[in-house]
């Protein structure tokens, strides 16, 4: 049953990126040429919530054209199957159990109870992007005019908080690394886009602390902590005299863009100083906090938190011996969790390896720049070392190599279990077992 409502969510994705390829290729949408292949990517980027281009946003595409970008994020950051059961209720048709299983498939949702759960979801994404955009209009008005201010902090708004990464500037946030309210506001969107839809509701309903939070919100909120601080310990460190990056930056400004960086690195694509000039040590351990991702159910990609966690706690007690069945939060694990986990991991490095391999090979380019730009397209995280200009890694790529990125984008939007899923199929129900085997390991 799962792998019917994961290929149509799947097939829905692949309808609705090929929609927004179309639309983008219009002549009202783009300035000047637009191969069709960065149109496709452009809105595989978009509707994915990557960030990745191969097309200037705001030089290559008129006011239409960012238009379109920006509704496929939205559409992308919430899911498409948010829509459909939108228009269901709109026209107060009552949703069947397939339509509500799709929609839990889809936004990962912990119960059937897809009508409420789904209003909450749209009152706080309203909320949170308002009142993002409004602080990011007033910061911009104070270098452009009120409607262009207007639009780039309602489109900011959005791009940060969906994980999306895209940006109207040709520098991303470069010009903004002193300006800590706007550095702080998007961050602050990305992280709550990146803990998902369960924890920020769990959150509001528990604000007065009144209960404690669940397994689920604790490890998600401990581990964005950690890995936070930790990405900006380890970016201080290794690029702290570093003239292209911190060198010259004040010791506020490096603590400020450090923590930015740490944020953007995981989830969304924003930079505040040139990824191109980061040393390679810096490039290689940003991969490891781009394949670990955001929450699930989030607007993140990646292998999701959780996930790390569950394997990093239950090699431990392998490690350590123990008698005792892995837990977390005197909570066991159950053994399914830990098989999924485990799966997750290695079909995602498997994966991420696999087409890195086959692009070096067929791209002749540089082996540390491809796998950065793998597992950003795969995490769809958006970060990139550049074209040399103001273009991601990807541009350099012929159209198989970026049909490759288009895929890994995909990939890590829908899922890397249900990814697995859709190239796998289904496996068939057996009604026996086999004797166990003693294996050495």
């Amino acid at each position: 049953m799962q792998h019917k409502y994961v290929k149509s969510i799947f097939l829905g994705y692949v309808i609705l990126i090929l929609i927004g390829a179309i639309l983008l290729y219009l002549p009202i949408c783009h300035i000047g040429e637009l191969a069709f292949i960065d149109a496709l990517f452009t809105s595989a980027s978009a509707t994915c919530v990557t960030g990745l281009i191969v097309t200037s946003t705001s030089e290559n595409f008129t006011f239409l054209g960012e238009f379109i970008i920006l509704t496929l994020i939205q559409i992308g950051g919430i899911g498409y199957m948010s829509l459909v059961i939108i228009f269901f209720l709109f026209i107060r048709q009552s949703l069947n159990i397939d339509k509500k299983r799709a929609m839990k498939q889809s936004l990962d949702l912990p119960t059937l109870h897809v009508r409420s759960f789904l209003k909450k979801i749209l009152l706080f994404v309203l909320f949170i992007e308002l009142v993002g955009a409004i602080i990011l209009t007033i910061q911009f008005l104070k270098k452009f005019e009120f409607l262009d201010a207007l639009w780039f902090g309602i489109f900011h708004s959005i791009s940060a908080f969906n994980n999306a990464g895209f940006s109207l500037f040709t520098d991303s946030l470069m010009s903004y690394q002193s300006d800590t309210i706007s550095l702080l506001t998007i961050g602050f969107l990305v992280i709550l886009g990146g803990l998902g839809y369960f924890v920020l509701i769990e959150i509001y309903e528990n604000r007065k602390f009144s209960k404690r939070f669940s397994i689920h919100t604790r490890i998600m909120l401990y581990g964005t902590i950690i890995l936070i601080v930790s990405g900006m310990v380890l970016f201080l460190s290794i690029e702290w005299n570093n003239s292209k990056t911190f060198g010259n930056l004040s010791f506020y400004e490096k603590i400020l863009n450090a923590f930015f960086l740490s944020i953007n690195f995981r989830t969304s694509g924003f930079n505040s100083i040139d990824i191109g000039a980061l040393k390679d040590s810096s490039l290689f351990f940003s991969t490891l906090f781009m394949m670990i991702g955001g929450g699930q159910g989030s607007t993140a990609g990646g292998m999701k938190i959780t996930t790390v966690a569950i394997l990093i706690i239950t090699v431990i007690y392998i490690l350590k011996d123990s008698n005792q069945e892995p837990s977390i939060f005197k909570r066991t694990i159950e053994q399914k969790v830990i098989n999924k986990a485990l799966a997750i991991i290695i079909f995602s490095s498997f994966l991420v390896l696999c087409i890195t391999l086959i692009l070096v090979e067929t791209q002749n380019l540089p082996f540390v720049k491809i796998l950065f730009e793998v597992v950003s397209a795969f995490g769809t995280v958006g970060v990139s070392t550049g074209n040399g200009d103001i273009l991601s890694f990807s541009q350099q790529f012929d159209t198989f190599g970026k049909s490759l990125i288009i895929i890994l984008m995909i990939a890590g939007r829908l899922g890397v279990f249900a990814f697995g899923i859709i190239l796998l199929g289904k496996a068939k129900t057996k009604h026996f077992k086999y004797p166990k085997g003693r294996i050495i390991i």
